[in-house]
């Protein structure tokens, strides 16, 4: 056999990976240290709605801080109860979140059918103090269409006992289930929480909602709930997105919060690719580290897979040289 005879297959072999790489690509934001965190966050596709227009002296509302807990960089979101505002629009209510959106990489866009993972941490002050009205860490919302009120939302809730909820909204539709899942918002104040929430963009019994709420420091499982029949879906929507931050009512017992997030991982291709780092060494052997230099998807749309690339050439080529090794041309 020629050694040229190789080539067909090892040419095939190597289409097929950039074929997979492309169709399994995921979005993930973690923190650098470095630069501004709004250019961090924005270079990955990432909006954000901000109230520095309104409380301009206090700058960038998200910042960058080392965290001891975790041994690296983490985002600190900032949210002033009186010099806050939403976007300069709203004046009872306070908004710093980041989201997915027309800008974002189609990973982070959810059309109809399909289905989406994230995976991310966040921790919540130890004296932290839920709205009496409404405070909203987490939102899965539509675009266009009936996009009022959130598909899904993780809540902190005042009280006593203070609760964190899990909410579903079917809109301006009937099938809402309001409050599907609480528990006592105790065990996650001051402590590290990785979520992991898994759904499909369908309309009525074919949408699918799963959630996990899993601290850190021991892998106690805070919170879980999952429907294999909810209506994510809302009419004249052209996708869903996710949505990360403090976004609450002002009253008269909120304080100034700082909430911190990292570790965010969005794809649509398997959990898999958004794997847990509970319990496990975070890069382990054979895996590729995507930070911020560094990411499976580039802002521009096009995929960024280089390293991938170059084990599978290295490999093939260490095969094909096995191969051919005594064979005569």
């Amino acid at each position: 056999m020629k050694p040229l005879q190789f080539i067909p297959a090892i040419a095939a072999n190597l289409l097929l990976l950039l074929s997979n790489a492309s169709l399994q690509a995921q979005v993930t934001l973690s923190a650098t240290g470095s630069g501004s965190a709004y250019d961090l966050i924005e270079s990955k596709g990432f909006g954000n709605e901000n109230p520095d227009c309104r409380h301009t002296s206090f700058g960038p509302h998200v910042t960058q801080a080392f965290d001891n807990t975790l041994g690296k960089y983490v985002f600190v979101f900032h949210s002033h109860a009186d010099a806050d505002d939403d976007r300069c629009t709203n004046d009872d209510r306070v908004r710093m979140e980041i989201k997915g959106g027309s800008g974002s990489p189609a990973d982070m866009q959810h059309t109809q059918g399909q289905t989406a993972y994230y995976r991310w941490k966040f921790k919540l002050d130890a004296g932290f103090i839920p709205s009496s009205r409404f405070t909203h860490i987490f939102q899965i919302k539509a675009i266009e269409g009936d996009a009022g009120a959130p598909l899904i939302t993780i809540t902190p809730r005042a009280g006593n006992p203070q609760k964190i909820q899990i909410i579903h909204s079917s809109g301006e539709g009937s099938g809402s289930l309001g409050t599907v899942k609480e528990a006592e918002l105790a065990p996650f104040k001051g402590n590290w929480v990785e979520a992991y929430v898994k759904y499909r963009s369908s309309e009525g019994s074919a949408g699918t909602f799963e959630i996990t709420l899993t601290r850190v420091s021991d892998g106690a499982v805070l919170l879980s709930y999952t429907n294999n029949s909810l209506d994510m879906w809302r009419s004249g929507a052209d996708y869903n997105r996710g949505k990360w931050g403090v976004y609450r009512g002002k009253d008269d017992v909120l304080r100034d919060e700082q909430v911190r997030f990292n570790d965010f991982c969005i794809t649509e291709s398997s959990a898999s690719l958004c794997p847990s780092s509970i319990g496990s060494d975070p890069n382990p052997p054979g895996t590729i580290n995507l930070n911020a230099q560094h990411d499976a998807y580039v802002r521009d749309g096009s995929y960024s897979c280089r390293p991938v690339y170059l084990e599978a050439i290295t490999q093939w080529q260490n095969d094909y040289e096995t191969n051919i090794e005594g064979v005569v041309p």
